[in-house]
């Protein structure tokens, strides 16, 4: 189920050899702090905005590690996969993404959670008569990646709707300018895709938003309860043998998403690099926007939502994803968001 687990598995010895030593945290780097190598399933899309508002506001460093933000590349090897196959310390990827992975017998765990919600939308052409899972059947779907969080999420609308997915097509269009374009060119007549590529739909008058995931009362009322999406994930070995470092990263997430909570969207746009928020698909007024309809999706604490773990059980199991042998409590920890909240006085 996993994107491009194929490509992941094809990296050669030699490779992997030098992306192993490439992934080791213990090297020192700005100021003499630990490394740590992150990379990101789009650093511009705003399900993942605390990686880069942390850099922005410096609080990596402030909490002692030197954090090295990468961007996985379309058609490249996915952030997920890259983080279980030791190119990056960490992914930030979505938390589904550990039930996968230990279904297939690998460790990976979520050791912060950044969103109760997916933050995706379903957005549909506006000629295309979609309200609802139920109305996808002779349809063709666009999704990030086959194999990918919307491509899973998108199976489990289905299956609430009724819907088997032999009565409807899954297309990889990416994010962006290519979801964009896949609504524009008629190639697929809904794409679940995120803010600011949502934003841009509504404006161009291409596309409205079917079913609403970007928030999360939107996720409970369309999946049946709150949904954690957005995560840095990580190999449990790696977490055990590197506490110092995940704390550091936890801390300084925690932080941002507490930021974001006592400021405006504006003031957070106004951190953030000026080409994620003023670019050829959005102004810098849709952005703020749009962080202004989805800001809620953030969890200040960054603690797992209690019931999310079942939730997300419960769309593999929809879409046929055999976790039965998977433990839930052993997908996720909360143990370094909890020291985070107690270091920063949050309740």
């Amino acid at each position: 189920m996993l994107r491009k687990t194929m490509a992941a598995l094809a990296v050669t010895a030699s490779m992997a050899a030098a992306l192993t030593a490439c992934g080791n945290s213990s090297h020192s780097g700005a100021d003499g702090l630990p490394v740590v190598k992150i990379m990101v399933g789009g650093l511009d899309k705003q399900i993942y905005l605390p990686f880069t508002l942390a850099k922005q506001l410096g609080y990596y460093q402030k909490y002692g590690v030197d954090v090295q933000l990468s961007d996985e590349v379309d058609g490249g090897v996915g952030a997920e996969d890259a983080m279980a196959s030791g190119q990056v310390d960490m992914a930030g990827a979505w938390y589904i993404h550990a039930f996968d992975f230990q279904a297939q017998g690998k460790d990976v765990e979520g050791v912060v959670q950044l969103g109760g919600a997916p933050g995706e939308r379903e957005m549909c052409a506006s000629d295309s008569g979609v309200h609802s899972g139920a109305d996808f059947s002779g349809k063709t779907l666009g999704v990030t990646d086959l194999g990918s969080g919307t491509d899973e999420l998108t199976q489990f609308i289905a299956v609430k709707g009724g819907l088997s997915h032999s009565v409807y097509h899954t297309l990889a269009v990416g994010a962006g300018s290519t979801a964009i374009a896949a609504i524009q060119k008629g190639s697929a007549d809904c794409v679940m895709t995120t803010q600011p590529t949502v934003a841009a739909l509504e404006k161009k008058n291409l596309a409205y938003s079917a079913v609403d995931l970007a928030t999360t009362s939107g996720a409970t009322k369309a999946l049946g309860g709150a949904w954690p999406a957005a995560t840095a994930l990580a190999r449990t070995d790696w977490v055990d043998s590197h506490k110092t470092e995940v704390q550091g990263v936890v801390t300084a997430l925690v932080a941002t998403m507490h930021w974001i909570a006592t400021h405006s969207p504006a003031q957070i746009a106004a951190k953030m690099p000026p080409d994620y928020v003023s670019n050829d698909l959005v102004s810098k007024a849709d952005y703020i926007k749009a962080l202004t309809q989805d800001k809620g999706q953030f969890l200040p604490d960054g603690i797992m939502p209690p019931s999310g773990p079942a939730t997300v059980a419960e769309t593999e199991k929809v879409i046929g994803t055999d976790v039965s042998g998977v433990d839930p409590t052993k997908t996720y920890t909360n143990e370094f968001a909890q020291a985070a909240d107690q270091k920063l006085g949050i309740s």
